[in-house]
C-alpha cells in the first residue's frame, strides 16, 4: 500500500471523505500512529454505521444509542472492518478528530501530529486475522510515507487518554502486531 505524499490518500482502499477534520499546525510532522476501536451500536459489528457517523449523517432514530452520539463531530483517518476492508475518511495531511484530550511523550493534542486508525471491534472481543493483516499493510505504508512513525511511536487510545478511553483494549494483540511488523519474509497485501 502506498500513501500518496502529495495528497495524503492511500491507494487501493475505499475513500469516504469526512467533513470532521481541519488543518494540522504547520510546524507539526506526522509522528504517531494511534490505534482505536469502534462498534456501532456498541458491541455490534457489520451494520455499516461507522461511515455515516464519521460523515455526520448518522440517523439518530435507528438506535437509542445513536440519539446520544449523532451530533458528535468525530472522525479517524482509517477504519478497518472485521473482514479487513480499509476505508479512509481523512487525508493523512489533515487533522482527523480521533484522539480528543490526549497526551503522548509530553505533548498534548495528539490529533495535531498523529494518524488515527479505528478497528471495528470492542475492548474484550478478539480482533480478526483479516484486521491484523490489513493493519500491518496499512502500518507499513504509513511508516514508509511518514518515517517519524516508528514502532516506538505506535500506541493505543487507552495510553494517550488514560482513564478516559480504554481502546483498543485487552483483546488487542500488541505482541503479535509488533512481531508482524518485523516480518520481512512475506509481503502482506490488503
Amino acid at each position: 500500500m502506498r500513501i500518496r505524499l502529495e495528497d495524503g490518500w492511500a491507494s487501493g482502499v475505499k475513500a469516504s471523505p469526512s467533513p470532521h477534520c481541519n488543518s494540522r499546525p504547520p510546524e507539526d510532522r506526522i509522528s504517531l500512529l494511534v490505534i482505536h476501536n469502534i462498534s456501532l451500536p456498541p458491541g455490534e459489528f457489520g451494520g455499516g454505521f461507522v461511515q455515516p457517523f464519521f460523515a455526520g449523517t448518522l440517523d439518530a432514530g435507528l438506535h437509542p444509542y445513536f440519539a446520544e452520539i449523532a451530533s458528535l463531530r468525530v472522525s479517524a483517518h482509517f477504519l478497518i472492518e472485521r473482514d479487513g476492508t480499509i476505508t479512509q475518511f481523512v487525508s493523512c495531511l489533515q487533522r482527523a478528530w480521533h484522539a480528543g484530550a490526549s497526551s503522548y511523550g509530553g505533548r498534548s493534542d495528539c490529533n495535531d501530529f498523529s494518524i488515527g486508525v479505528e478497528l471495528e471491534g470492542a475492548d474484550t472481543v478478539p480482533y480478526t486475522a483479516a484486521q491484523y493483516e490489513s493493519l500491518l499493510v496499512l502500518t507499513r505504508g504509513l511508516m514508509s510515507a511518514y518515517p517519524d512513525i516508528t514502532p516506538h511511536r505506535i500506541t493505543g487510545h487507552e495510553f494517550i487518554a488514560p482513564g478516559r478511553k480504554s481502546d483498543p483494549g485487552p483483546a488487542f494483540d500488541w505482541q503479535g502486531y509488533f512481531r508482524g511488523l518485523r516480518r520481512t519474509d512475506v509481503e502482506l497485501r490488503p
